[in-house]
């Protein structure tokens, strides 16, 4: 029963990430959408084809109606199973489905503007079976097969937008656009060890096959954690990962430590799927640290951003250490003095100074206590 409350404060965190995300769809397609609108509409006006019968009006609310419903649609439900799809599904299924979903889709928000715009023309009630019937004929028309070509672009290059944000995390594909990290620059950051505990063991008992899958479904789980406090992965490394935050955003409303006590809520919502499936748990331990590193992009064949510099040493070494304190999570005292703005109920807990392996000098460590 203690599980329950923090599971429903989970998905409220995930359902305004969802909605936020669907609200952009949704004004990047409407704006999109009337875009090409006033571009055709200017373009036929200027060559003269439009004849006085024109209804501009009409034509505006029809292709608003589209566009909106569109935006819902995709932003909210299409999208968002699409995307599912993808990331579950072998690529020919995922790619019948996804044309399926469209299909249905364009045919749905296809006929309310079509429905609308008859209405007006024929200056009878929408729901009026002449209206019904003209309807259909605009499913063969050039103009609905046109859009439905254009729209299935529009709808693949959303779709690999956000892959690619979820990949890197949020913002980080406007800065692959702009060439921000093409030429390597400093940069401070926060980074977080995350690191399964006792995972040689559980390798051993699991067998090869079964652990790789169990590696699989943690990190498919802990993910909207991560994404939720505007983290960003930067690797996985056999059973550890390691994310990363600009600044600004690790430390607003304490994302980062906030980013560790999401995953435990996640993994303590599944755990009996574990143990179901693997008859384990998994427990894992982290440790946060933040400095100036140098970041750029990286390789030829396979591009990618790296990062460089001390502080992601020292951030592995501070995770090293969890075992020896017996804590979960342990962050240096200088990431534990700037990030004063911790989740609710959630304490920093000195733990005094340490000397870290491969390190000359001791270093202070911080342990975070929730109510």
């Amino acid at each position: 029963m203690a599980i329950k409350p923090h599971f429903q404060r989970y998905t409220t965190r995930q359902l305004w990430y969802y909605i936020r995300r669907a609200f952009w769809i949704l004004v990047s397609w409407v704006f999109i959408s009337n875009i090409m609108f006033f571009y055709e509409y200017l373009t036929l006006k200027s060559n003269g084809i439009l004849s006085s019968s024109y209804d501009f009006y009409s034509a505006v609310m029809a292709n608003l109606i589209v566009a909106v419903s569109a935006g819902l649609i995709g932003g909210f439900i299409t999208v968002n199973l699409m995307e599912r799809w993808l990331r579950r599904l072998v690529f020919w299924k995922a790619l019948l489905y996804l044309i399926i979903a469209y299909t249905i889709t364009a045919f749905l928000v296809g006929s309310f503007g079509a429905i609308y715009i008859t209405s007006e023309e024929m200056g009878i009630p929408f729901y009026s079976a002449e209206v019904l019937n003209n309807t259909l004929y605009f499913f063969g028309s050039w103009l609905f097969i046109k859009n439905y070509i254009i729209w299935l672009f529009i709808v693949l290059i959303t779709l690999i937008i956000l892959m690619v944000n979820d990949k890197y995390g949020p913002g980080v594909f406007p800065d692959y656009l702009l060439g921000r990290y093409f030429r390597p620059k400093h940069e401070r950051r926060i980074f977080m060890f995350a690191d399964i505990k006792n995972a040689t063991g559980i390798a051993e008992s699991l067998g090869e096959e079964k652990y790789f899958n169990f590696l699989k479904d943690f990190f498919r789980h802990i993910a909207p954690a991560i994404v939720q406090t505007r983290g960003e992965v930067y690797q996985y490394v056999g059973d550890e990962v390691v994310v990363s935050w600009k600044m600004k955003w690790g430390l607003k409303h304490g994302n980062a430590v906030q980013c560790f006590y999401n995953m435990k809520k996640i993994i303590a919502y599944k755990a009996p799927k574990y143990l179901k499936r693997y008859g384990v748990v998994p427990e894992f331990k982290v440790g946060l640290h933040y400095g100036t590193v140098m970041v750029g992009e990286i390789g030829q064949i396979k591009r990618d951003i790296a990062f460089s510099g001390d502080v992601l040493n020292t951030t592995s070494r501070i995770q090293a250490m969890c075992n020896e304190l017996d804590v979960e999570i342990l962050a240096s005292k200088s990431f534990a003095d700037i990030a004063y703005n911790l989740p609710k109920g959630v304490k920093p807990q000195p733990l005094g100074k340490e000397k870290l392996r491969g390190k000359s000098e001791e270093i202070g460590l911080v342990t975070y206590i929730k109510d």
